[in-house]
């Protein structure tokens, strides 16, 4: 957008949002139900818009403690994915970034200003559709994906292998 009168321009940039896949150690994914619009109703992983001045990271634990409570560790970057995100009647456009991460608790305090309810689901079974956002689905596919390379992943050292003494390892 440039102003007539002065020539300043004005960049339409997108905002930058972050969302976290947290899975407990029984493989179950930790997802809200939406209370607000958009996507009112419609399962979502939990997150939300970073503020100025903050880096990626803290906005995730900051969103994730206002929004369901519970403390994360093993935070790791997952990917990112382009949103739109219709509010007040203007789509905005926006970065989102997606983070997994393991709960250090797994109950605690949800906001019902944002959050309708929070529930577990097994990661197995999930439906990338199930989710609110074109954005959420992709990032959904990156981490079915991720999880598959790891699951296929040869052992590189077992319990037995474990055992192996420190002079069979020095020659």
């Amino acid at each position: 957008m440039v102003c007539a009168a002065c020539n300043f321009q004005m960049y339409f940039n997108p905002a930058v949002a972050v969302a976290v896949f947290i899975q407990r150690d029984d493989g179950n994914i930790l997802l809200i139900r939406r209370a607000n619009d958009p996507g009112a109703g419609l399962l979502a992983p939990p997150g939300g818009f970073i503020d100025i001045g903050e880096c990626a990271e803290s906005a995730v634990h900051r969103e994730i403690l206002e929004e369901v409570g519970i403390r994360l560790s093993e935070l790791r970057f997952l990917c990112s994915q382009p949103n739109e995100y219709l509010f007040s009647g203007v789509t905005y456009p926006v970065l989102d970034l997606f983070f997994t991460a393991q709960p250090l608790e797994t109950e605690g305090a949800f906001n019902p200003e944002e959050v309708h309810a929070v529930e577990w689901h097994p990661a197995k079974t999930l439906q990338g559709e199930a989710l609110a956002f074109q954005s959420m689905r992709a990032a959904w596919q990156v981490w079915l994906e991720a999880d598959a390379k790891i699951s296929k992943a040869p052992v590189l050292l077992s319990a037995s292998s474990a055992s192996i003494s420190s002079d069979r390892l020095t020659g």
